[in-house]
């Protein structure tokens, strides 16, 4: 799934928008995965090719050397199958996955430089599309402020409306969310200086 030319910067007027409404500071990031888990068609791989040869010395009378290339083939094989992209997702287990998704939304807090907002105030929607996972790293004024579970309100109606397809929609409707929650505790404060950064980011 990508996002349009015309989807990014309606997405990222959104969120400047309910950013205006607010002195909190709010950035999101899509990525399309958290993590490439190369590790695991090599470790399948390795089990078929370890099984191959038991069925073989059981049922047949071939030699040591044909069953040394029967199990290469398999490796190699089943190597070629198990890393499409795909299929890598589906043999790492969910909490692998959810571990890697959370660990690469605290990632891209510090890189976006919420963190050097002296108020404590930033807010992050991270949204891994492999994954199916969405997360919202608060700073410490914005998650004392605003309780988890109105963030998870906002994570799990995301999360709905993206699986109709509608992604930029979703992500729309949650800039809007947003900016209504830190408005409630942070209200705008005139003549603030507020630095130059991309609230929208596809990586």
């Amino acid at each position: 799934m990508t996002i349009s030319h015309d989807d990014a910067a309606r997405i990222e007027a959104a969120i400047r928008a309910a950013q205006a409404r607010s002195s909190g500071q709010i950035v999101f990031v899509l990525a399309r995965a958290s993590a490439n888990y190369e590790i695991m068609p090599f470790v399948w791989s390795a089990v078929l090719a370890l099984l191959a040869p038991w069925p073989l010395l059981d049922l047949t009378e071939i030699s040591a050397e044909r069953i040394y290339l029967v199990q290469l083939a398999v490796f190699i094989v089943a190597l070629l199958v198990l890393t499409l992209p795909r299929l890598r997702l589906l043999l790492t287990p969910t909490r692998i996955r959810r571990t890697n998704a959370h660990r690469a939304a605290l990632e891209q807090f510090a890189l976006r430089g919420l963190a050097h907002n002296h108020e404590r105030n930033g807010v992050l929607l991270y949204v891994s599309l492999a994954e199916r996972f969405a997360r919202v790293i608060a700073d410490d004024a914005a998650a004392k402020a605003i309780p988890q579970k109105e963030w998870q309100v906002l994570i799990d109606r995301l999360l709905a409306e993206m699986k109709s397809g509608q992604t930029a929609e979703a992500l729309i409707g949650a800039a809007a969310r947003c900016g209504d929650l830190l408005a409630q505790s942070f209200p705008p404060r005139d003549g603030a200086a507020r630095p130059s950064l991309h609230r929208f980011h596809v990586i």
